[in-house]
């Protein structure tokens, strides 16, 4: 029986590639997404996987999210913790709001993800966890004190869960994209994106199914030696 995954944000930008990209590998792909039913529709006739809507910002609806994937699907050995906003300004102008949501949703949508899950992997010593994090949270970004914070706290979070993990045969690691052309990218305006790009080594946005690739290489069977580890997928932009 192929593995079941759940990918949060699953049904637009990275997350669609990573769903797909885990489908094409054989594994049974739940996307979870929020937001815009029409266009999760649109991806499921179009790919085939099945989509669940909750917000991973709270507790509750994600218990009952995976439990609904567990009854369609099977048992979860799989979470790919991509779904993440941005509610960017500078200390001056953030409202404690825009603060709130987006650890609430990029941060804290790791632990209720994790959480509802944890225990089915530790019971079938086997499980994959993939947080998705950013060149953001490893170096900082003007006007994103929210977003560095939440991004650089995955990194943390997937660290001190990797060592609980590791005894029982799940790993934890995590992915720090570069800025990749997504609807995200795509909404910074002109004259700021040629900048970003000029400060890329390789000369050009990522694209999302390198970061998929990375996910790939990560929750193999293979990959049970891997675990802790943040994985840059940058053009090289950040290195340390």
């Amino acid at each position: 029986m192929a593995r079941v995954a759940i990918v949060t944000g699953g049904t637009r930008g990275i997350g669609e590639a990573i769903s797909v990209g885990l489908k094409n590998a054989g594994y049974s792909v739940a996307a979870n997404y929020c937001g815009n039913d029409e266009r999760a529709k649109a991806f499921a006739e179009r790919t085939g996987i099945a989509v669940y809507k909750w917000d991973v910002a709270d507790f509750e609806q994600c218990q009952q999210g995976v439990a609904k994937v567990v009854a369609d699907l099977g048992p979860v050995d799989i979470v790919v913790n991509n779904a993440g906003i941005t509610r960017d300004g500078t200390m001056r102008k953030m409202a404690r709001q825009g603060w709130d949501e987006v650890l609430d949703t990029n941060l804290g949508g790791c632990f209720n993800m994790c959480k509802a899950t944890w225990e089915g992997m530790l019971t079938r010593s086997f499980g994959r966890v993939v947080n998705i994090g950013s060149i953001n949270g490893q170096a900082g970004q003007y006007g994103q004190v929210n977003y560095a914070a939440a991004k650089s706290g995955i990194h943390g979070f997937t660290k001190a869960l990797a060592q609980e993990g590791a005894p029982k045969g799940i790993t934890v690691n995590a992915i720090a994209p570069g800025y990749i052309d997504t609807d995200m990218v795509a909404a910074v305006p002109a004259n700021v994106l040629e900048k970003i790009v000029a400060k890329i080594p390789v000369g050009r946005l990522g694209h999302a199914e390198e970061i998929a690739r990375g996910v790939l290489f990560l929750v193999a069977d293979e990959a049970g030696f891997i675990t802790g580890s943040t994985l840059s997928i940058n053009g090289g932009q950040h290195m340390y």
